[in-house]
């Protein structure tokens, strides 16, 4: 199957890790900043995350026990096979990652406990 990709966009190198930092703002490990944008559930596909790379001034990064509740981990590291595992050991399936017009996008799925095994 095909890889879904905005028109004219390329891909481009995928963070190694993304910390939470504050609510819905994620750093990588070059200290570039993502916001997590859209979050849907779709019944077939389960929850999509698109997170967008923009600068965005970082204050004091948030401890766990100061952020609301979430069903997004606090922290993803990549794995092989185009994927990310959550610190909640969920796993994350790049769905895409391209940079289009000077704007960085990476769209995650979550996939089903038994994909995990």
């Amino acid at each position: 199957m095909g890889e879904l990709r905005p028109c004219g966009a390329h891909t481009t190198l995928h963070p190694d890790r993304l910390w939470i930092w504050d609510k819905a703002v994620y750093v990588d490990e070059n200290q570039r900043t993502w916001l997590s944008i859209i979050m849907e559930v779709q019944p077939a596909l389960g929850p999509r995350l698109l997170l967008r790379q923009e600068d965005v001034p970082l204050g004091e990064t948030l401890r766990p026990s100061q952020l609301l509740p979430s069903l997004l981990p606090l922290m993803w590291q990549l794995y092989p096979e185009k994927r990310y595992r959550g610190s909640d050991s969920s796993f994350w399936r790049i769905v895409y990652h391209v940079k289009s017009r000077g704007t960085e996008d990476l769209l995650l799925e979550k996939l089903p406990c038994l994909a995990w095994e």
